[in-house]
């Protein structure tokens, strides 16, 4: 599928509010609104769109712990370990990486306590080698 500025751009604008009114974003971008409505249609239809989420304002969840948890996995454990950290609720994002850690996990927790749990929760997993942690101090930004 090919992926055009103009779709691009649309992205774009779909990653800042993805419930902007067609209309609006036809203002943004310039174009009619027929158009707009039809490249999202076409990029929900190609599977480039996959799908619409909620970004929780940082604010909603202050006080709570964020960390990057960096897992390294035994040889062919890897499918085993993902659906362990797909059942862990505080598990928001899982990433597999290149070089030394196998996984990047983004844990989301009340309390310091919380993530010391967390942690120890996939430590524990079977076919987990090693973990290490990184507390998130903020977001500069996010897209």
């Amino acid at each position: 599928m090919k992926i055009t500025a103009s779709d691009q751009q649309l992205l774009t604008v779909l990653r800042e509010n993805a419930r902007a009114s067609t209309a609006e974003i036809a203002r943004r971008l310039n174009q009619s609104r027929t158009t707009v409505q039809s490249r999202i249609e076409r990029l929900e239809r190609d599977g480039v769109i996959a799908g619409y989420t909620v970004r929780v304002a940082e604010a909603a969840e202050r006080g709570h712990i964020r960390a990057h948890i960096m897992i390294t996995v035994l040889p062919r454990h890897m499918a085993s370990v993902v659906e362990a950290l797909r059942a862990m609720p505080a598990v928001r994002t899982l990433h597999s990486v290149s070089g030394p850690f196998d996984l990047i996990a983004l844990g989301v927790v009340p309390s310091v306590e919380d993530m010391d749990e967390l942690t120890d929760r996939i430590g524990a997993i079977d076919g987990v080698e090693r973990t290490t942690s990184s507390i998130i101090l903020s977001a500069k930004f996010e897209r």
